[in-house]
């Protein structure tokens, strides 16, 4: 029979033995808020995204139904200044990691409204680019990456179907002319497009959906 002293000892001993393996668990990712989120869409991104991140101004890129990953990835370059933009850098230097998720998550809590595209001029030579590149430029399909439809891969691509055509066009030539420095895969790609080449995809990808 056991004193009790030995007991003692051995349940000292076998919570120390135990301590390492609860130390080592991972925490529990912190859950979104939604509220926050709209929250801050409300109060902080409303003058130039809307309330609910919907189509705004062309110049300004839609975030309804846009994957959380990709915003929350840019809010993250913005606020380090790996992209580049003087009002979303003063915007995105503020936030917190759960700020960014909490309205990346809100934004992305939404269902994107459909586009169109506007120029039927074009749209023909638009479509041949997203679905089967440029071949002799070494332009790959943006369908590869961005899916037949534009609804991107979470985490890796972002939603472009029904984005704004202005701000494709407007993005494109800003990784084409490096003013844009956060994807050494769309600076390549962009770098062989031409003007006409860039406006017609952009307005192909406005009205996909």
């Amino acid at each position: 029979m056991k004193t009790p002293a030995a007991v003692a000892f051995s349940a000292l001993l076998a919570a120390a033995v135990a301590l390492p393996v609860w130390a080592n668990e991972p925490a529990a990712p912190a859950k979104v808020d939604l509220a926050k989120g709209q929250e801050l869409s409300t109060n902080v991104c409303a003058a130039c995204h809307t309330a609910d991140g919907s189509r705004g101004s062309p110049a300004n890129p839609i975030l309804q139904g846009q994957h959380p990953e990709y915003i929350v990835k840019q809010l993250t370059e913005f606020k380090s200044g790996k992209r580049t933009n003087a009002i979303m850098q003063g915007m995105a230097a503020p936030l917190t990691e759960a700020d960014m998720k909490n309205v990346a998550a809100f934004y992305a809590s939404k269902q994107a409204k459909p586009g169109f595209a506007k120029n039927k001029a074009t749209v023909t030579l638009g479509e041949k680019i997203y679905r089967a590149g440029i071949a002799d430029k070494q332009v790959p399909a943006c369908a590869g990456c961005h899916s037949p439809t534009g609804s991107g891969i979470p985490a890796q691509y972002p939603r472009i179907g029904g984005q704004h055509a202005d701000y494709i066009d407007l993005q494109m030539k800003a990784f084409r002319d490096h003013k844009r420095m956060n994807s050494v895969q769309m600076q390549e790609i962009a770098a062989r497009m031409n003007n006409e080449e860039i406006a017609a995809v952009a307005d192909y990808i406005a009205g996909l959906r």
